[in-house]
């Protein structure tokens, strides 16, 4: 009988994150990576977790916490709020997702941004921030056409305000 994969896909586990836990594939973006991280915490797969981290950042991987956390909790699904770059074609990006789980009977949740990098052809989790990344905001010039859409240049329209 097959079982829905942990990550909430919508595929099952063997078609999903399975293969990639038993080390049978590799995953093909971040985003698939991000989906393989949250299943192997559902089935407390520690070994997937460390080796999926980028080398040069596992020295301060705590395999007993990552157990403690993955074995007293429930792991209900995961929510994938924003994907930046990390297709097949890129060496890098972004993964912003929330993890829901389960502890002493209490809904909780994980939100971060994650960064991940491909190397060798293999895709590593890097690190995250928590929450949404921070976007970066292009600087209007005082000659530049007026963000607002109002065909004026930005110094005789909305700049009068600055």
């Amino acid at each position: 009988m097959s079982q829905a994969c942990y990550c909430r896909s919508g595929k099952d586990f063997d078609e999903c994150c399975g293969p990639y836990l038993s080390g049978a594939a590799l995953p093909p973006t971040a985003e698939a990576l991000m989906r393989s991280r949250y299943s192997a915490f559902a089935t407390a797969n520690a070994d997937y977790l460390e080796e999926t981290l980028m080398p040069g950042t596992r020295e301060d991987f705590d395999r007993e916490a990552a157990l403690r956390w993955a074995t007293s909790s429930e792991w209900p699904g995961l929510q994938i709020r924003s994907v930046e770059a990390g297709g097949a074609g890129d060496t890098e990006g972004y993964v912003e997702f929330v993890a829901l789980f389960r502890q002493n009977g209490q809904d909780q949740v994980h939100h971060e941004t994650g960064h991940f990098g491909k190397k060798d052809g293999r895709w590593y989790y890097i690190d995250g921030i928590g929450g949404t990344r921070p976007r970066r905001v292009e600087k209007i010039g005082r000659n530049d056409p007026c963000s607002c859409g109002s065909g004026k240049k930005y110094k005789k329209c909305c700049g009068l305000a600055a």
